[in-house]
């Protein structure tokens, strides 16, 4: 599939250049989007982790820390 670019006003498709670019660009946006995922799930474990630990709740967390 052809990619459309925006040049200076004009739509045309992208060269085989910016398609490779474009396919490198899209692949890193997806790679950092998979690590964020990855790093949120990690840190809502630990800290479910730690809630057990304690005995607590998130509702009571919430209470104690204010957050």
């Amino acid at each position: 599939m052809a990619h459309k670019i925006n040049d200076n006003g004009t739509d045309r498709n992208m060269t085989p250049e910016e398609e490779t670019a474009y396919a490198v660009w899209a692949a890193e946006v997806q790679a950092e989007a998979q690590a964020r995922t990855e790093a949120a799930e990690a840190k809502a474990v630990a800290r479910q982790a730690i809630l057990d630990r304690l005995g607590l709740t998130e509702q009571e967390a919430q209470l104690l820390l204010g957050s």
